[in-house]
């Protein structure tokens, strides 16, 4: 029995003082070498904008064409999105063109149309001298006399020329006689003459017949 007890507060014992070693350990600033832990997830990086002068693409802009040089006539070497800020390092004479950093292009800078972008610092940004305009492309030209191999003359063929139709020819037609001629007794009249006979014979019937 003695023993049993023995070995529980001995058991107890210990567990104290692993506690107390524990604490002792786990206690922040306790040695001065102590090395801190580090975070298991990915710290935030807070991204600024370009301290210097730069532009903003305006709000109304879907994208933006970058182009190699101040004009159109350069070819374009990428796309810049609504309200992206790019730092700016110069304009052209005119000041329609805005020199900025581009990057992935030869020596990391580019230029844009200034009236798509609005200046956030530096609006006297220093006049910037363009790059030499890019080589046009060159047109191929046809030997004329190789060309002339491959056109077929096409005889030239008179026109047909025109001939007036012949006349028509409109029939005609002979007046037709009077079924009457001016020898002929009128019909109308005898119609009348036989109406009068008629009339005149009822009329002397109706006398007959009173008397």
């Amino acid at each position: 029995m003695v023993l049993q007890m023995s070995i529980r507060t001995k058991t107890i014992l210990s567990m104290l003082l692993a506690s107390a070693l524990l604490a002792v350990v786990g206690a922040p600033g306790v040695y001065a070498g102590e090395p801190r832990q580090q975070p298991t997830v990915a710290i935030p990086t807070v991204t600024g904008t370009p301290q210097g002068p730069s532009v903003r693409v305006n709000a109304d802009q879907a994208q933006i064409n970058v182009r190699s040089g101040p004009g159109t006539e350069y070819p374009i070497v990428g796309v810049l999105v609504a309200g992206q800020i790019v730092p700016a390092f110069g304009k052209s004479a005119a000041g329609l063109w805005i020199q900025i950093g581009y990057s992935g292009v030869p020596e990391g800078v580019a230029w844009v149309y200034s009236p798509l972008v609005t200046v956030l610092r530096g609006s006297e940004l220093p006049i910037i001298e363009p790059p030499p305009t890019p080589t046009p492309l060159v047109t191929p030209t046809l030997d004329p006399t190789l060309a002339a191999q491959f056109v077929a003359e096409i005889p030239a063929t008179r026109l047909p020329t025109f001939t007036a139709p012949p006349p028509l020819a409109i029939p005609t037609y002979a007046a037709e006689e009077p079924l009457l001629t001016a020898n002929t007794f009128p019909v109308g009249l005898l119609i009348s003459i036989l109406g009068i006979v008629g009339m005149l014979g009822a009329f002397f019937s109706a006398l007959a017949i009173r008397r």
